[in-house]
């Protein structure tokens, strides 16, 4: 039997401080909040540069999650306040867990004409939430599980390749790229959710059309997943883990479990620039922009709601993020 795909469409959004770049985003979403633990996925590009602007986003906190950066084409330096400094190119993976909290910037290179690809977010459970900040950088080598097939798998395990970089829920990252009608059965990891985040190319999952930059879900329970590419070929992140149960408050670039944790982040990252010292988001050294760092926004006037991926009985999920939009 097919199983039931859930396609989520993308909405455009400013992304960063003055030099604001526009992304597709599709999670958080009005009808579902996470995949697994993947809480976040924007999509952008590709930009030319020279018309662009490309990517400058300064100095800007985290806490309670981890980001992932994968790159189609372009590279994109990454500063944190752990003293990091590292390039993200294609077909590598920059995957910066901030736990207690962390600050950091990304700027696209010198280098890069055309910038193209993902920015993605994984909440943290509680048990994590609050760990020590770190940052890990992998090359996956590139497997062909199919004819006209490659992918590279950046987190977690498929196809007999897996991932060092360390994350605290279960969950798959994997880029698949396939030539010109060529097709592929994902094996789907046991209890796992997964989506399917189409980049470029006319693409079917398990029979449904889904258009570029569109988010398609399959809930937990499925064991294999069809994908399909046109005639011209196609690429698409797969995106899967196991139902993240936890209700958590994401709000601007925190994630917390009560309104006064976001409300305490949100201070740390104000006063410790106030207060012309480090804070307990540290500083990242060496950016060089039109602003030191992105101030936070004002909080809403109202309390802030922990919300989890619940359905309600009209069948649409209860959506989680209660802000402006996130740098």
């Amino acid at each position: 039997m097919v199983a039931s795909v859930q396609v989520l469409r993308p909405r455009e959004v400013p992304l960063g401080g003055p030099r604001a770049m526009t992304v597709r985003r599709t999670l958080p979403a009005r009808e579902r909040s996470f995949v697994g633990a993947w809480c976040f996925a924007d999509h952008y590009g590709p930009d030319d540069v020279a018309t662009s602007g490309g990517m400058d986003v300064a100095p800007h906190p985290h806490c309670g999650l981890a980001t992932v950066s994968w790159l189609f084409s372009g590279e994109v330096e990454h500063r944190d306040s752990l003293g990091t400094v590292a390039v993200v190119r294609p077909g590598e993976v920059n995957l910066m867990t901030a736990g207690r909290g962390i600050s950091h910037s990304e700027v696209s290179t010198p280098a890069t004409s055309v910038l193209h690809g993902a920015q993605l977010w994984v909440v943290l459970p509680s048990s994590a939430a609050g760990a020590e900040p770190r940052f890990e950088h992998h090359v996956p080598a590139v497997v062909r599980p199919a004819p006209g097939v490659e992918a590279r798998v950046f987190v977690g395990s498929l196809w007999g390749s897996s991932s060092p970089v360390r994350v605290e829920t279960p969950l798959l990252g994997v880029e698949v790229v396939l030539a010109g009608a060529a097709s592929v059965a994902v094996p789907v990891p046991d209890g796992f959710e997964l989506g399917v985040l189409v980049d470029s190319g006319s693409v079917r999952v398990d029979g449904q059309d889904v258009e570029p930059a569109a988010l398609a879900v399959l809930e937990a329970g499925v064991t294999s997943v069809v994908v399909e590419a046109g005639g011209e070929g196609a690429r698409v992140l797969l995106l899967g883990g196991e139902p993240f149960r936890e209700e958590v408050v994401m709000w601007w670039n925190f994630i917390g479990r009560s309104h006064e944790e976001v409300l305490a982040a949100r201070e740390e990252w104000e006063s410790g620039a106030a207060g012309g010292v480090a804070g307990a988001f540290g500083r990242v050294e060496g950016y060089v922009g039109p602003v030191a760092r992105i101030p936070a926004p004002a909080l809403p006037g109202v309390r802030l709601r922990s919300r989890g991926n619940r359905r309600r009985g009209d069948g649409s999920a209860t959506p989680v993020v209660e802000a402006p939009p996130l740098s």
